[in-house]
């Protein structure tokens, strides 16, 4: 299953590593230096207009990218747990 993330973008839901919140999780160094270094790396892909909202971090058979998505948490949270309800279901 396949997960739209923002402008033209999906990923299969399997790949995704984890979703997270850019204004919350950016507080911490840790997160702040994960995307300082996948920025420099050139493994960002940047779908939003304004401002991110969520970066969603997966890993596929070219190593690990970064997503940064308008999309909010929540919608990408639900279009990956439907995803993930119609495999089992």
């Amino acid at each position: 299953m396949y997960v739209h993330i923002g402008q033209d973008f999906i990923v299969p839901t399997r790949s995704i590593l984890c979703i997270f919140d850019m204004d919350t999780a950016t507080w911490s160094k840790h997160t702040r230096a994960l995307v300082q270094r996948f920025s420099k790396e050139g493994r960002t892909v940047e779908l939003f207009d304004d401002l991110p909202r969520a970066g969603v971090l997966c890993s596929g058979e070219l190593g690990e990218h970064l997503y940064l998505s308008g999309l909010s948490t929540a919608t990408l949270q639900k279009r990956a747990e439907q995803g993930v309800a119609a495999l089992s279901g």
